[in-house]
């Protein structure tokens, strides 16, 4: 609810109009008992009446203003907004002239205090409705910043998600070829099938922000078939975590560049066997871990992968990864998120 909708409420308007009118005619109500008692019996009551009158005036002026400058007048320029409100107060000052004079035993229309309360009703109505204005064009631009940020978000994800797909689409299809070369049909076959259920997630994920634990894994399991049959069983995964874990949430595709970069920054062969061992730490963190056996020459990619899985959790969680490398053994940290938190959307 904004601004306007909160203090135009009828029945908040009716509220504010009846006690702006009790300061207003503040000094006739201070003043009442003592000039009721000048009065002669016969004019008491039409003196009360009269000062009924005035009392309900000003909060219907008070009502008018007040809805016509929060709701009618629209304009930036303070000025205008000055202009029409003093073109109503004046044409109800008239009003209220005309209707004062009708009681003959008072004439108090032409007094300095009456015109002072006009003035008051009309400076406060004015400045009101003024400072309403402004706060709601500040909220308003305060929402299309948020919209602007929200949306420049999304297209940084999307861009960053764009750069997983060719990389990993061009090491699918190495994998692919080496089956076709070696003539082994059904582990050719296997894979494409293997290799489909894999893209289907990775096409999908365009959708998604954040995954459960066990979607993310059990993308993974498909995703291992691939990888060992394209390195002939000499790279094996580990998984080690808790069923009832499962529902953790993680960015889609969080796992991919990890394995990926395994691939890329080591040698894995006879005699460097390959074991990533994928668990969760007693920080609720999922530990990516591998022994370090660098290759010979030095890979191009220049951590694009990892910088970009980096900033991925920036975006959808506001968390760092953690990444310990002692030269034996690489590990990453990606910090998780509960179902039930709802910080961040999903």
């Amino acid at each position: 609810m904004n601004f306007l909708q909160k203090y135009t409420n009828s029945y908040k308007l009716v509220l504010i109009s009846l006690i702006g009118a009790v300061f207003i005619i503040y000094p006739n109500l201070a003043y009442f008992k003592w000039e009721i008692s000048f009065l002669d019996n016969s004019l008491q009551s039409s003196y009360l009446y009269y000062f009924v009158f005035r009392y309900l005036f000003f909060t219907i002026l008070l009502w008018i203003l007040i809805k016509y400058n929060l709701q009618k007048i629209t304009a930036l320029v303070f000025k205008n907004r000055l202009f029409h409100t003093f073109l109503l107060t004046g044409v109800s000052y008239l009003i209220y002239v005309l209707a004062s004079l009708l009681f003959t035993y008072k004439g108090d229309c032409f007094t300095g205090i009456l015109l002072f309360q006009f003035f008051v009703v009309f400076i406060l109505c004015a400045f009101a409705g003024h400072i309403s204005f402004l706060n709601s064009e500040q909220m308003r631009k305060e929402q299309e910043i948020e919209q602007l940020k929200t949306e420049n978000l999304q297209s940084r994800y999307d861009a960053l998600t764009n750069q997983i797909n060719p990389h990993f689409f061009f090491n699918s299809l190495t994998g692919l070829t080496s089956l076709i070369r070696k003539k082994n049909e059904e582990n050719a076959l296997e894979y494409v099938n293997k290799m489909s259920d894999v893209f289907r997630y990775v096409l999908q994920s365009d959708k998604k922000g954040l995954v459960t634990l066990t979607e993310e894994l059990d993308f993974v399991k498909a995703f291992f078939y691939m990888m060992e049959i394209r390195f002939a069983n000499k790279l094996v995964f580990k998984i080690n975590v808790a069923q009832e874990k499962g529902d953790l949430k993680i960015p889609v595709l969080s796992l991919l560049p990890l394995i990926d970069n395994v691939v890329v920054h080591n040698t894995i062969d006879s005699e460097h066997k390959m074991e990533v061992n994928i668990s969760l730490n007693p920080q609720m963190e999922l530990s990516v871990s591998n022994p370090v056996f660098p290759k010979l020459t030095s890979s191009d990619t220049n951590g694009i992968g990892l910088k970009n899985l980096e900033n991925r959790f920036l975006l959808l969680m506001n968390k760092q990864i953690r990444v310990k490398n002692d030269g034996i053994r690489f590990t990453v940290y990606l910090p998780l998120k509960k179902a039930n938190d709802e910080n961040f959307d999903s």
